[in-house]
């Protein structure tokens, strides 16, 4: 390879180094050589500076290699090396395509002969740390690997031993423009915002990213999300063995988005929040069974689209909807229950075994698909209560307090009934422990409908009912229901 193949020798930054150095003293290095090793170091590194100065790059550096095993650390010898190679990076990366497809060199890459130029001037540096010389070798090698932030701290250095060197102030300035909108704060070099950052499922800036065993990175729930359906990896289909519970965020990876892409990453973490936390009026529904307050569920979701829900609402506030499908329309039911999430366990196949609690009622005012389950913007329903004070008031506690005592002693008669019926007597203990106090009528009588086992559309139409009178009576008639039904058995 001559500078007949297109070498630019002058004209460019690495003209820094503008030539390279004779060796001329038998003694210099750490130790003394004889007369007959110097002989032939010398010969080595004359016809390696001969091929040097003739812009025979890949010769130089063999012969130069030839005199360091003879003389290994000779600082004359690694810089001569050290030019040679930087100058043979920066041909091949200014090499045009077009002769490469004529002329292919193969086995020869700019990354790894900047790389290997690096090397030899890191050495040079730490033998020689008072030659100008030696930064400008080292900023050369940085520069040519694109380490800008590095290479703008030697070239300082480099000014503070001569503030007078051209070339390192015209490398300063090459810097100041290479690295011109790549600034973060406090003057670090951000990395190029590029699609190795993206993750290849939603092909946006990755958010809390999960890096896999057979290494690629995605988004946390981007991953799952295509789990539920596969437990492969999206690219190249190795089979994974992760759940999210020992899955975790790669944490590295994640501190670099966030400092160097700080925008995009807080739209991204807003466009998150706004899937885990819809909002005091809007709810996620899953849509299966009606719920009343006070009631407690055990479920198993295994469909992929309430897996993501769930996911969801765990990184939440642990809340959603339950709601069934009325029978009259064969739409979902207009009137459902919030319900909090208590227990949640994920499953080695993906499952998650959940425990539910029943909360609040509320009224659909409309509703969509996302991302494959429903969410509904709500109204929170209430009763009409009396007004404190009035006769109206009074007889509702009244009615409470002794619906109240009713309770108790069904529930003690309950429990002796089903001594032997062990899963019958753990359900009466569970209902019997989350029964609220009496001071709140509308949530007592709720609690009072759920000792029995009601159809679901005896449950939707307590959920639709907005008198607690009724309601407690209504509970009332249906413990004596399933008492008298027990005598008859």
């Amino acid at each position: 390879m001559s500078s007949g193949d297109g070498l630019p020798i002058s004209g460019d930054f690495s003209d820094g180094i503008v030539d390279v150095e004779d060796f001329v003293s038998a003694n210099e290095g750490e130790e003394p050589v004889s007369y007959e090793r110097f002989r032939q170091i010398f010969e080595l590194v004359q016809s390696g500076n001969q091929a040097f100065r003739q812009g025979r790059f890949e010769e130089a550096i063999n012969c130069y290699s030839k005199a360091i095993v003879m003389k290994p650390g000779d600082s004359i010898i690694l810089s001569n090396r050290c030019a040679a190679y930087i100058r043979l990076s920066q041909f091949l990366k200014k090499r045009p395509p077009s002769t490469s497809e004529d002329s292919p060199l193969y086995g020869l890459d700019p990354t790894t002969h900047a790389e290997l130029a690096l090397k030899d001037a890191e050495k040079v540096l730490s033998l020689r740390s008072n030659s100008v010389k030696s930064y400008i070798l080292q900023a050369d090698a940085l520069f040519l690997l694109e380490n800008y932030e590095l290479a703008h701290k030697t070239v300082i250095s480099g000014l503070q031993l001569d503030p007078l060197s051209d070339h390192l102030q015209s490398l300063l300035l090459i810097l100041d423009k290479t690295c011109k909108g790549l600034l973060g704060p406090g003057g670090r070099i951000k990395p190029e915002r590029t699609d190795d950052f993206d993750c290849t499922l939603c092909l946006k800036l990755l958010y809390e990213p999960v890096t896999t065993p057979c290494g690629h990175s995605f988004c946390r729930s981007c991953l799952f999300q295509s789990m539920d359906r596969s437990n492969k990896c999206p690219l190249c289909r190795t089979v994974l063995f992760i759940t999210p519970r020992t899955c975790a965020t790669s944490v590295t990876l994640n501190n670099i988005i966030q400092k160097n892409f700080p925008e995009e990453f807080s739209e991204r973490k807003s466009e998150n929040d706004n899937l885990v936390k819809l909002g005091i009026d809007l709810m996620p529904l899953f849509v299966m069974d009606a719920v009343l307050p006070c009631q407690k569920m055990a479920l198993n979701i295994f469909e992929p689209r309430y897996r993501l829900m769930v996911r969801r609402i765990m990184e939440g506030n642990h809340r959603m909807g339950m709601v069934t499908l009325d029978s009259t329309t064969g739409h979902i039911a207009e009137f459902a229950c919030e319900v909090e999430i208590t227990e949640c366990e994920p499953l080695p196949d993906g499952r998650f075994y959940i425990e539910v609690e029943g909360r609040r009622r509320f009224r659909i005012l409309q509703s969509w698909d996302q991302d494959g389950y429903r969410v509904a913007e709500v109204d929170w329903v209430q009763d009409v209560h009396p007004q404190e004070g009035t006769a109206e008031r009074i007889d509702l506690q009244e009615l409470t307090n002794n619906a109240a005592g009713f309770a108790r002693m069904w529930l003690a008669r309950a429990k002796e009934a089903a001594q032997q019926d062990h899963r019958r007597l753990a359900e009466l203990v569970n209902v019997e422990a989350m029964m609220p106090s009496a001071d709140n009528p509308e949530r007592f009588s709720f609690w009072l409908t759920t000792l029995t086992r009601r159809r679901p559309s005896e449950r939707l139409d307590l959920l639709r009912l907005k008198d607690t009178k009724e309601r407690i009576g209504r509970g009332l008639i249906y413990l004596r229901q399933e008492e008298q039904g027990c005598r008859l058995q």
